[in-house]
């Protein structure tokens, strides 16, 4: 079975034909649940989304319809603080405690107002875009129209074949936090090269079998991360590529227990593919036995 990950759930109707609608898409507006978002943050209380007014400000983006055709926004304001008042929270903070219909919305409305950030002049000539199609689309006065993008990367879970695992640590990581091995897919590369490559380049493990476990957008600011379990046939000599990766770690179910609750090690925070990955691998009962650490970098 595929992983359960948190940022794949979802349960709004992305409705793309209304897009074009931009009558429906004002009167939607004045009844829909409308989420803010200044900067990358969103306006929360306590653990959970606020839903704003309609005389919110900022840009407008259509992220869907629920099960009771109820039209959901996010209004975007753009932010170079990095100070704002504790009711602005990041979906690496909030993200745990959202249900299946608010994260599914909040990651639709993250990425769209990252990208949105980053894509304001044209590629082709330089001018000025502006939103379309409630937010899906940027267009250009020279009539080029420039759609959201996704960033792949594959992030896999080592094994070898007494079912231990290999975690490696990054040098901008909070001490003792250790994580899977990851990296983006480069041009031309299929995701099972990638795999390949990256645990080749990061540890120097030979990957002799792999399993596609399932993928989750990951919208800081514009990823999504494929999934995949690989087997290894050289396990005694695998090291730390000594750029990327610093150290890296076998572990079996029982030191992998020992080494969290004394705090020597930090898991990845329980949204991230990760975690999930470890989680699985570990069994039914890893969210009781194996302590994380919700920090994220240094």
């Amino acid at each position: 079975m595929l992983l359960d990950l948190p940022l794949s759930r979802t349960e709004l109707d992305r409705a793309a034909h209304l897009r074009g609608n931009q009558s429906a898409l004002d009167e939607m507006w004045v009844r829909a649940k409308i989420i803010e978002l200044l900067g990358d943050r969103f306006r929360t209380s306590g653990t959970s989304l606020t839903f704003v007014g309609a005389d919110t400000e900022g840009e407008r983006y259509f992220l869907g319809l629920d099960a009771n055709s109820v039209p959901y926004f996010a209004a975007h304001q753009r932010s170079e603080s990095k100070e704002l008042p504790e009711t602005y929270q990041t979906l690496r903070t909030i993200g745990r405690y959202l249900n299946s219909l608010e994260i599914g919305a909040a990651v639709h409305a993250l990425a769209l107002s990252q990208w949105h950030d980053a894509h304001r002049c044209c590629a082709k000539c330089g001018a000025e875009t502006k939103s379309v199609l409630g937010g899906s689309v940027r267009e250009c006065a020279c009539g080029a129209q420039h759609h959201p993008r996704t960033d792949p990367a594959v992030i896999v879970l080592v094994k070898d074949k007494g079912d231990r695992i290999l975690l490696g640590r990054q040098k901008i990581w909070p001490a003792k936090r250790f994580s899977t091995f990851a990296g983006f897919v480069e041009p031309g590369e299929s995701f099972e090269n990638c795999v390949l490559r990256e645990v080749k380049e990061e540890c120097g493990g030979q990957v002799e079998a792999m399993k596609y476990l399932g993928s989750q957008p990951w919208p800081f600011p514009a990823s999504i991360m494929i999934a995949y379990e690989a087997e290894i046939s050289n396990p005694s000599s695998v090291k730390a590529d000594g750029e990327e990766i610093e150290e890296v770690l076998w572990l079996d179910r029982v030191e992998i227990k020992k080494l969290c609750n004394s705090g020597e090690l930090l898991l990845p925070p329980v949204i991230s593919v990760a975690r999930a990955m470890i989680n699985s691998w570990y069994g039914p009962n890893a969210e009781n036995e194996l302590q994380g650490g919700e920090s994220w970098r240094n």
